[in-house]
């Protein structure tokens, strides 16, 4: 096996447009997650309200959320 030297990447003028684009496109996803989670938030706290849960309850339903959002972040969902 032969060990390949690495460069860093060399950066050209015409690459801070394209950098630029990055940084929107990950900034936009960011909020689209933002919004995401503060609309589930959301339903959350209804079903809460509506079921007239307790402390304990309610804090078992954000484990619950908390064991699906971790699933999702290693893009094991179903």
């Amino acid at each position: 096996m032969q060990n390949i030297e690495t460069c860093p990447p060399k950066t050209r003028p015409d690459d801070a447009g394209l950098c630029q684009l990055f940084n929107e496109a990950r900034l936009d996803e960011r909020k689209s997650c933002a919004f995401a989670v503060s609309i589930r938030m959301e339903t959350l706290a209804h079903h809460i309200l509506q079921e007239g849960m307790n402390g304990v309850e309610a804090a078992e339903l954000l484990r619950r959320e908390v064991v699906r959002y971790e699933a999702e972040s290693r893009g094991d969902w179903h």
